[in-house]
């Protein structure tokens, strides 16, 4: 993994005449509007996230359909000035704020944020290279990240314990994040120990019977899980590198939460599909059989992404008789099958880098979230490039930051009260730096 992509932001938002509008959410209203013959997943999009704050569930968009746990944070109720107020004064009242709070404040916005949003980070990324970016300011007092919950939790790992991080909505969580929860996977470990024996225990070969492997989508607590049980820490970026490191250290992997990314690139290892069982922590020994269990390579946790599962195989087909020549891209946390059918797959920091390189027009489908796939069109003006789903359906939970709540914790900061700070506890958060550093440790 490298820190060298992260994009710093530019002072400012004018946008080129000929640079297509990258805005998300202007499209979803000009649809509810009639002004667009566009399709969006829910028309509800199109209304102020607070509107959903205090009903339980991820909210509209493509997590709508998960079922979100008992306990998951809410955000309290956000104020009507912030709530009425239009995008330009928002707009005005943010670049104020943080000219006031200078240096005392950097804003962290991840690739998949609404365009309102990330116009006023300083820096752009995937969720650990905007954690890494939060590095670079070991003076300012407040980290904002706008993501999700759990990459809140790992800028707070990784930053000085006197800097407050804070998350516009405490609501903004991840679907996928919460399929692994830190009582299932305990639960897992114990059953996986009836069937292998001892975990902590070497073989012959110097190997444990299984090492924990998460993706960064996960949870705090989990990610102490695995620094505890010897395992590590994964990005999209570097999947390979960490399952060979897994597999130097261990017969098997405990791949969670995402199985897609865990199948697809233990598949371009060789690993074959059949020694890849899938553990539904809702059936015994994960829906598994004994003699499976313990022919496996790779035990993959039965969690997705609701974002990158909408895209199909049929969606791939359209674009290539409608654009014959297109390039096909998707995210590794896509199916198997459509990762297949696609030229290429990547993370969303390959992905912009493949379009950065094109040094001739070329027609572009993308197979990831709509914020990001928009503003790369706008971006890169001499490329036709397009999502492959043609509904909009933006990630559920990225949606829920909106410039209201940025512009209210920024003025709280400007009147000196931290609201929405995320805290690790110290013991998760020590093994939970474990598991990190093994994985910056991991080299190709």
């Amino acid at each position: 993994m490298t820190t060298l992509t992260l994009q710093p932001r530019p002072a400012g938002r004018v946008h080129p005449a000929d640079r297509l509008d990258p805005s998300v959410d202007h499209g979803i209203q000009a649809i509810v509007t009639g002004a667009s013959t566009a399709e969006t997943c829910n028309t509800d999009l199109a209304a102020g996230p607070w509107d959903f704050d205090s009903r339980p569930g991820y909210g509209p968009g493509s997590s709508m359909g998960d079922v979100i746990p008992t306990g998951a944070p809410r955000q309290g109720e956000l104020p009507a000035e912030y709530r009425e107020a239009g995008e330009a004064e928002l707009d005005a009242r943010i670049v104020a704020a943080k000219q006031t709070l200078g240096d005392r404040v950097v804003v962290l916005g991840h690739f998949y944020q609404r365009e309102e949003v990330v116009t006023h980070a300083d820096y752009v990324g995937d969720s650990f290279q905007l954690a890494n970016a939060a590095l670079e300011h070991p003076n300012a007092e407040a980290i904002v990240f706008c993501g999700v919950h759990f990459m809140a939790e790992t800028a707070d790992l990784l930053s000085r314990p006197e800097q407050a991080v804070i998350l516009p909505n405490l609501a903004a969580g991840c679907s996928m994040a919460d399929m692994a929860s830190i009582d299932e996977v305990e639960e897992c470990w114990e059953q996986l120990e009836d069937v292998y024996g001892p975990l902590d225990a070497r073989g012959d070969d110097g190997r444990a019977p299984v090492v924990p492997v998460t993706y960064m989508n996960s949870s705090a607590a989990i990610k102490g899980f695995v620094g505890r049980h010897g395992g590590i820490v994964c990005t999209s970026s570097n999947a390979r590198t960490v399952l060979e490191w897994a597999f130097a250290r261990g017969r098997r992997v405990l791949f969670f939460p995402d199985q897609h990314l865990g199948r697809n690139t233990a598949k371009a290892m060789g690993v074959p599909l059949e020694r890849m069982p899938m553990w539904n922590p809702r059936r015994p020994l994960g829906g598994s059989s004994v003699a499976e269990l313990a022919d496996a390579r790779v035990i993959l946790w039965h969690g997705f992404c609701s974002v990158h599962r909408r895209f199909t195989i049929d969606q791939i087909e359209k674009a290539r008789a409608a654009h014959p020549g297109v390039r096909v891209i998707v995210h590794p946390e896509c199916p198997m099958a459509v990762v297949d059918a696609a030229d290429e797959s990547g993370s969303t920091d390959y992905i912009r880098k493949a379009i950065a390189a094109a040094t001739e027009p070329t027609t572009f489908a993308i197979g990831t979230e709509i914020n990001l796939v928009q503003r790369l069109a706008a971006q890169f003006p001499q490329h036709q490039i397009f999502c492959l789903d043609p509904v909009v359906c933006p990630c559920s939970t990225m949606y829920r930051i909106h410039p209201g709540y940025l512009a209210w914790v920024l003025e709280r900061l400007v009147a000196g009260e931290v609201v929405n700070r995320i805290t690790v506890p110290a013991d998760v958060a020590d093994p939970a730096r474990l598991a990190l550093e093994r994985m910056l440790a991991a080299k190709p």
